[in-house]
This record gives C-alpha cells, structure tokens and sequence, in this order.
C-alpha cells in the first residue's frame, strides 16, 4: 500500500520490551544522535556501564523500555519511560524518550514504538507523560501530536550546542487518573 501524503511508511518491525543483550545497540543508536543531532543535549558519549546503570534502574523501579527490531534482526530504534523527576509527587509523571537509528528515521518506526510506550504508562498507572523535544525536530513534534500530546510550553534558550542556543517545546499527554 502506498501512504498518502504525510503519511509515514511503516516499516516492519517487532517491538519487545528491551533486555540487557539490547544496550549495546540501543547505545550505539543513542551515542550517534549525541553526536551528530540535537534530540540530546549530550555533548559526549555514553559508556555501556552507563547504559546498564540505566537499564536496572528503569527495570528495579518498573520504567518501560522497548526496542524495534526489523527483520534482519537489527535493533532500529528503542523507547523509554523515565523519572520526570524524584520527588515523590511528582510520580504520576514519566517523560518519554524515542531514539531511531539514523537509516531507520522517517520510515515509521517512533510511531510503532510509541503506541506501547503509553500503553505501558496507562499500565503502570502514570497519568502524565511529558516529552521536552528540541524545537528544531519537527518529526517528533509530529509524532507527539499524532498521538494527542499537546504543547504546554516552550523554554526559550536553555540548551546550548553546536555553537548555538537551543529552544525546548514541552508536549504532554494525559492519560487515566491515578487510582
């Protein structure tokens, strides 16, 4: 099937929750996107130490973490839920994160990594996920509006990198009220 325009083609992937076996795909796609986009304010590499401190604090406090897989078995892209921030009432809240290897962006893989990301929030019993999104990165503003996040603000000027300021546009979505 051919999309219509401003569609996003769907390429075939298998989305699972991550295991320890996936952090040194899901690093290397993270540590490309440090380095060559602004999706992170990271001006340096993370180690695989880092990543699995990562891992167990998401899995020891019940964060999800999915990744794609495409048919050749390459992870494409991966998922996160995480903290919003420590103090205790604020957890209710995750933010949400979604990295794509960069020959995998555009083909529609955040959106499939997307819908079991806030099925895991609803599950989990979240009521609002905040996603802080660079304003230059258009394709995720669409896809967080494609699924009913709304801009609640933007921080004008608080990153700082490839010699430039940064803007952060804040998207939310509410989910079911906590129980």
């Amino acid at each position: 099937m051919t999309p219509k325009w401003g569609e996003t083609p769907v390429e075939p992937c298998l989305i699972r929750p991550a295991t320890r076996e996936d952090l040194p795909e899901i690093l290397a796609i993270y540590n490309e996107a440090v380095a060559t986009t602004t999706a992170s304010y990271d001006y340096e590499p993370r180690t695989l130490d880092h990543r699995l401190a990562w891992y167990e604090d998401h899995v020891a406090n019940n964060y999800a973490i999915f990744v794609a897989v495409i048919p050749s078995g390459e992870i494409a892209g991966w998922s996160s839920l995480s903290r919003f921030h420590d103090r205790m009432g604020y957890r209710f809240t995750a933010e949400n994160s979604i990295y794509i290897a960069a020959p995998r962006r555009g083909h529609g893989i955040g959106t499939s990594l997307m819908e079991p990301l806030i099925q895991a929030a609803l599950n989990r019993g979240l009521h609002s996920i905040i996603a802080l999104i660079d304003s230059s990165n258009q394709a995720s503003i669409r896809l967080h509006t494609r699924f009913d996040f709304v801009r609640v603000g933007l921080f004008k000027e608080v990153g700082f990198k490839f010699d430039r300021w940064l803007d952060v546009i804040t998207m939310q979505r509410l989910l079911a009220k906590p129980v």
